[in-house]
């Protein structure tokens, strides 16, 4: 399995067998936990397949989404690479697998690697992307963008989830997702069934809302 993984395509056998020696993979279910807040981060894990939100609690108890991960890409790395406690809690949004790696002998065994380290550079990259775009939803969308933009990205995970999950996503209120949807089926934004699952989405339309 592991020489089907882009991340590692660059191994030869000999590298494969010692990292699959090295290598855990795990199956999640639904609604369980990758790791918690203030956990070692002892394992580099890399999400197989699945969905994970990642999310802090505030002062005052309030769960702030952070990121949706999907595999298949690294979650976390940085708190490996700088030697710190897991920032934030990841939960399974849907159930998943990830190949959880002994971090101390992946760095001495695999990092020197270029295609390896070329690889942790883009994982990287991303999630500075990551938090640009955060920072961007959080500043400077409104919660009809946001739930716009959730739409359009996540369609999928919008016919899975709870409309109270995922107005938790978008840090606003259930009653807020629920006036937004209401408001965008009635300008024919989107069509929804009788499960409340899309039918149909005006994807231009929507994507004005959070691209301007």
């Amino acid at each position: 399995m592991l020489e089907q993984i882009p991340f590692f395509k660059g191994l030869n056998e000999a590298e494969l067998k010692r990292l699959k020696d090295i290598s855990i993979l795990k199956k999640y279910k639904k609604g369980e936990f990758l790791f918690i807040e203030g956990e070692e981060s002892r394992w580099l894990h890399l999400l197989i397949k699945g969905s994970i939100k990642l999310y802090k609690i505030g002062p005052k108890g309030k769960e702030i989404f952070m990121h949706q991960f999907n595999g298949m890409g690294l979650v976390a790395e940085l708190a490996n690479f700088e030697n710190i406690k897991f920032p934030a809690t990841a939960v399974f949004l849907t159930g998943g697998e990830v190949l959880k790696i002994d971090y101390d002998k992946f760095y001495a065994e695999f990092l020197s690697n270029p295609h390896v380290s070329l690889q942790i550079i883009k994982s990287l990259s991303q999630k500075l992307k990551i938090t640009s775009e955060l920072i961007h939803q959080e500043l400077v969308l409104n919660s009809e963008a946001k739930v716009a933009r959730f739409l359009v990205n996540n369609a999928d995970l919008f016919n899975e989830l709870k409309h109270f999950k995922i107005a938790s996503i978008l840090n606003i209120t259930p009653e807020t997702f629920s006036r937004i949807l209401a408001k965008f089926k009635a300008q024919n934004l989107i069509a929804l069934d009788a499960n409340n699952e899309i039918l149909d989405i005006a994807t231009n339309e929507l994507s004005k809302m959070f691209e301007s």
